[in-house]
């Protein structure tokens, strides 16, 4: 069940100091590679403070709020690499329950990088790409699977991408996809710029 900040105190108190503040939820996307100094130095310092100080516990809470919540939580986890959560965040990425938090747990399970990061980007790819009118991230989840393929050599996303996959099954089916012309996944640049920003941030 999805908590609700405007009637859950403890929830809002949380939101109040990570969330909204210069819309932050708004930024932790792919937009954030556009700022510009100094208000990029700026973001990068309050996410890497905020990250320090968050507790396990609050982190959980805001994994239980909507999706500006459950996007804002994500890439606490990532900054503080917070390895704890990445079963949480497989679970909530296969669950779908929300839109807009999926490339934020990506994100996470892709700068952590580990084989067990690829299982759930593989779990939640065979179940979604088998179902084009569901799911928010397909693209982003394979941009993801594939940084952490080229990180630690492994080969999990050649079972979807071969001629007659799962994935180019999805692309012709998928209502939103039909048009695309180059049928090779798009988002691993996105990924890769997203997790250096990760590493950057957590580093300073």
């Amino acid at each position: 069940m999805i908590r609700h900040a405007h009637e859950d105190p403890e929830l809002l108190d949380l939101v109040r100091r990570y969330v909204t503040p210069e819309r932050r939820y708004m930024k932790l996307s792919g937009s954030l590679l556009g700022l510009r100094s100094p208000e990029y130095e700026r973001f990068m310092r309050d996410l890497r403070e905020d990250a320090g100080v968050i507790t396990a516990h609050e982190i959980a809470t805001l994994l239980e709020g909507g999706w500006r919540e459950r996007r804002t939580a994500a890439w606490l986890v990532a900054v503080s690499r917070r390895t704890e959560f990445r079963e949480r965040l497989g679970e909530l990425l296969l669950a779908s329950e929300v839109c807009c938090a999926g490339l934020a747990y990506c994100v996470a399970l892709a700068s952590f990088g580990t084989p067990r990061d690829a299982d759930h980007l593989v779990a939640y790819l065979d179940r979604y790409l088998r179902r084009p009118d569901l799911g928010y991230d397909q693209t982003v989840a394979m941009g993801a699977l594939l940084f952490i393929d080229l990180n630690v050599k492994g080969d999990q996303a050649t079972r979807f991408l071969g001629t007659g996959g799962l994935w180019q099954q999805w692309l012709q089916d998928a209502p939103h996809m039909r048009h695309t012309t180059d049928p090779t996944p798009s988002d691993l640049s996105l990924i890769r710029r997203l997790c250096a920003f990760v590493d950057e941030c957590a580093d300073s």
